[in-house]
């Protein structure tokens, strides 16, 4: 069996609270999934890692990318909410942009821990999952998204995302897809 690590995908305030500046409201619906995928995972010792944006201010993403500013370090806005919050142990990988292996410690932290499976879970099905997904099958893992357990900005999507991971790099989608 491969060793397995769960990532939990920008599952912040400025994505998921009512209003937030890059509020997904299909984040709040998948937060009960997680925290099943999360208490299971601490419960047979798979490492769980938290990929978080983390940006400065002034980032240029807010400007080149067209996006609000959101999960400026330091702020509410960047923690990621109550219900799934990191215990001790846990490691939170802050990223730049959409991919959690982008200059990143995120490929030294899972091969550290030896994982060979990851278990991909949070917001954007279509952004920031979709694309640590295709760096991490890049990179020889094997991936899994549970479908129930991501939120994308719209339907269309994040049903496209999933199609994709699935037809294009093989990632082994878990449900329907369909909420």
């Amino acid at each position: 069996m491969k060793k397995q690590a769960l990532l939990i995908i920008d599952m912040l305030n400025d994505f998921v609270k009512e209003g937030a500046p890059l509020e997904v409201p299909d984040a709040r619906k998948i937060v009960p999934s997680i925290q099943g995928r999360l208490k299971e995972s601490r419960s047979k010792g798979i490492p769980v890692i938290f990929v978080c944006d983390s940006h400065e201010e002034n980032d240029t993403e807010f400007s080149r990318m067209n996006w609000p500013a959101h999960a400026v370090r330091g702020t509410e806005g960047a923690k990621v909410v109550d219900e799934l919050a990191p215990v001790s142990g846990e490691i939170i990988v802050k990223k730049t942009t959409y991919s959690g292996f982008y200059n990143t410690e995120l490929e030294a932290v899972l091969s550290s821990c030896g994982a060979q499976e990851l278990i991909v879970t949070g917001c954007v099905t279509n952004i920031c999952v979709f694309y640590t997904a295709a760096d991490a099958v890049m990179r020889g893992f094997y991936v899994v998204v549970p479908a129930d357990c991501v939120a994308g900005i719209s339907r269309q999507a994040h049903n496209f995302a999933l199609k994709q991971m699935q037809d294009v790099l093989g990632v082994k989608v878990e449900g329907t897809g369909k909420k």
